[in-house]
Parts: C-alpha cells; structure tokens; sequence
C-alpha cells in the first residue's frame, strides 16, 4: 500500500519519527484496552457493591500443577481508572515500549454506553495525549460471563437504522479528536462481532452519509474473525479484516494434553505451539491485520468450567511472535501495517502487558525490542495540545505531565538510593553498636572477675596480717 496519513504518536494523529532504514514507517502496535477497572451501578447490582475486574482476578486460584493464577499486577496495582493519574501512567508505560496506541472497548446499547468514563474523560480531557481508536463490543451481556451458572441475560444488543444513525453521530464526535488513530486517513472503527450485525452493508451506509454530511472521513472498518470464516470482509462492508487469538484457534492447533487434574470442560493449548500455527499461516488476498496475544487464561472469569488456557507464555515466546507479526506486515503495508496486541489489561483472562508480579516489564521491553527491530522507535513526549513550560528557545515543549512523571521517577530513584544509604548506615551503626556492647559486656565480666579476684586476694592478705600479728606478740 502507498503511504497516507498515518496515525501514530503525536497529538495531531500524524505517526511521529518511526521509520525503517529505507524511510517507511515501521507498522503500528495497537493494544487492546479494557475499561472495566471502576464500579458502576450496574455491577454493583449484578454482584454485589464494588465489583469490578479486579475482583474476579484476586480470587483465581491454580486449577493444576504449574498453572499460573492468580495474575497480580505489579507497579500499578490494583488501580481505578476514574484516576487520571492511572491513565497518565498507562500511556507513558506503552508509548515508552512501542505500543502506538490503545484500543478502547466501547460498549454501545442502542444509545446506552455502559463502562464508558475512562474513555469519556480521556475524550473530553484532552488527556493523556496518546493516540486510541475503539472497538465496538457489540455482543449482548451474560451473567455467565463472570462465571454464574446462570447465563441469564442482562443487557441486550439491538440493532435499527435509527439507532445506526445515533451511534455514528457520537463516533463522529470521537473520530474529530486529533489523537484518534486514522488509516488512509480514515478513522479506524472495529467490529468485535460482525457476524451479529444484521444488516452491515446497510449500517455501513448510513455511517457514511452521516459522516459525509459531518464533513468527516467515513470510518477505516475493521472486522474481528471472532466466528468461523467470513470470508473476503468487502462482501460485508468492511475494509479489512483482523485475527482476535483466542477465537479460532481450535481451527490452526490441537489443544495440548489435559493435566488429569483439569476440569475436561476446560480447554488447554499450548502457547509456543499456536503462536507457531498463527506464525505459518498464509495470508489472504485482502487487507489483513494479525493479531498477537501475550497470554491467555479465563479460569478467573469461568471457575466452573468451559475456560480456554494457553500454557507455557514467556517474554521470549511473545517476543518472537510478535516480531514475525511486525515483520510480515511491514513487508506487506508498510507503515500501513497494523498489529493487534490482546492486550493492554485483560486481568481476568491472563492477557496483559501492563507490569505483573512475575514478569515485571518483561512483555513491554519485548514489544519495544520487536518495534525497534522493525525500524520503529518511541516518539518525542510532545503535542500541541499538552501543557507546557518555559524550556530554551528552538527546544520542543515539554508536557507537564511528562515534566512531573520524569521527576517523580527521579524521586523515586533518589528515595530508593536515600533508603538504601540509610539501612546501610543503620546497619554499619547497629553493628558497631552490637560489637560496642558486646565489648562493653565483656569489660563488665572482666571487671567483676577482677573485683572478685581482688576481694579474694585483700581477704588473704588480712588473714596473712592476721597471722604475722599473732606471731610477733609476747
């Protein structure tokens, strides 16, 4: 493909410095992001006050020797994502190992958004500055989604052409944001499950009237194959397809053997063994995006059963496929290539780059080791719409927020030599206190064995005067 405008790093959807040798930009690492992270009414409700992802990924346990559960996050905790600060930190995270940008889940029910604040504050902030594109997580929602028995439904996905018209005119409001990711400068839309959409070339249409009427680039769609095969994505309107691993790949591996102490409803594959599957595959003759996972395990979300588990992630084994995926892309679009990563913050389903308690930031220096592998590299923390401060003339501005996060680094550096030369002194000091005691101790038992020793010879010398007394009277 030619090259067009091409979101990236910067705050005006244009890519930023991240190019191979021969001048074309390295393709894009697009994460998946979960917005879930924050109660809302409706969960409070459906199970109980305060429930959020994190409370299905603290009570995980391992199912069989060697399985890996819980997940427990590590430098950003157990976080809120109403706190702008947590969204601040997640962007620098990614954007400072390669990730181009977040996709956001947005969950649209015939009007209704439903888990929508992050994003809605990111939109209506104007922070972080860091590009996002959105993904319409368009199935109806199931109790047995969290690992009820029940699978009562509790929100149902309609479709109409009035509400068709509805949700584009609030994705156009999205799509005139600078940071929204474009290709071909269209704005990118993806579709979790096309094969629900009932009548997509119509929706597609009338998308495309309303953003013409807007005076806006109608959508760049792009159809997730979380069904069995939908064949040329044009057929159904779309503008290019893309893997969503797990989904499908029952259809490119044999799962591995089941540990006998595995639930048989559960599913288990093997990570090295997909990932080579995914790796070997050819691609189709249209516009085609991979899709590459760093883990997956929904036990937490499916205790009774029916989970699917890839054993065996590593870095290294995420690195490698990830580096295939950038390089095959890069050599078919260029820097119009896209790589879908799942995911950001999956907690519950194991996927996640964001830092654990096990890996630390093993799977970000990976996707940083792959992006530079391809040509590509991490932007200048800039863009017009960021605060800034006074800086020498001709030198680029910096953001306040990259200001305070780069000192609040140094702080923690610097708190962390400080403690370190304190326990170190304390511990020169107790042992010299320790040796001074143990000295003073012993001083104490030679002064009393002297004492005693000086008691035994006065009390020798009176009985000896005693005596010569004696002797020497008449």
């Amino acid at each position: 493909m030619s090259g067009t405008e091409r979101a990236g790093h910067g705050g005006d959807g244009s890519r930023g410095e991240a190019a191979d040798p021969s001048g074309e930009p390295a393709p894009r690492v697009l994460a998946f992001y979960l917005p879930q992270f924050h109660a809302v009414p409706e969960n409070d409700a459906w199970y109980g006050r305060g429930f959020t992802e994190w409370t299905v990924v603290a009570r995980a346990a391992p199912l069989f020797a060697g399985h890996r559960q819980p997940h427990l996050p590590g430098e950003l905790g157990f976080y809120d994502l109403r706190v702008p600060e947590t969204r601040e930190r997640q962007a620098r995270l990614a954007r400072d190992h390669g990730v181009s940008g977040f996709l956001y889940y947005h969950y649209w029910f015939a009007g209704t958004r439903m888990l929508d604040r992050p994003f809605a504050e990111v939109l209506g902030s104007g922070r972080p500055n860091f590009p996002f594109a959105l993904c319409w997580a368009n199935d109806s929602w199931y109790r047995k989604w969290q690992g009820r028995t029940s699978d009562e439904m509790l929100v149902e996905q309609t479709y109409s052409e009035e509400d068709d018209r509805d949700h584009i005119r609030w994705l156009i409001e999205a799509f005139r944001d600078p940071r929204y990711i474009r290709v071909h400068g269209r704005p990118l839309l993806a579709v979790y499950r096309p094969h629900l959409l009932p009548a997509p070339k119509r929706t597609f249409d009338l998308w495309r009237e309303e953003c013409s009427r807007a005076g806006v680039p109608d959508p760049w769609l792009v159809r997730f194959d979380t069904a069995a095969d939908l064949g040329d994505p044009a057929d159904q309107g779309f503008d290019a397809s893309a893997d969503f691993v797990p989904h499908g790949i029952d259809r490119v591996a044999a799962p591995a053997a089941r540990p006998p102490d595995l639930d048989p409803s559960n599913f288990i594959f093997d990570y090295d063994t997909v990932a080579a599957a995914y790796r070997s595959r050819d691609e189709p003759p249209w516009v085609h995006y991979p899709c590459v996972v760093t883990d997956w395990d929904n036990t937490p979300r499916r205790p009774t059963g029916d989970a699917l588990i890839l054993h065996g992630s590593t870095p290294d084994g995420y690195g490698a496929w990830l580096g295939h995926a950038l390089r095959r892309q890069s050599a078919r679009h260029g820097g119009d290539g896209i790589v879908f990563v799942n995911a950001w913050n999956e907690w519950a389903e194991g996927a996640h780059l964001e830092p654990d308690q096990t890996h630390g930031r093993a799977y970000l220096d990976r996707t940083l080791a792959a992006v530079r592998a391809v040509g590509g590299s991490t932007p200048e923390r800039t863009g017009p719409d960021a605060l800034t401060v006074s800086q020498s003339a001709g030198s680029a501005p910096t953001a306040i927020w990259d200001l305070y996060d780069d000192l609040y680094d140094r702080f923690v550096r610097l708190q962390a030599l400080a403690s370190g030369l304190v326990a170190h002194a304390d511990r020169q000091l107790a042992a010299q206190r320790r040796e001074l005691e143990a000295a003073l101790a012993q001083a104490r038992q030679e002064a009393v064995a002297l004492a005693a020793e000086n008691a035994l010879l006065l009390d020798r010398l009176a009985q000896a005067s005693t005596r010569a007394q004696g002797r020497a009277a008449p």
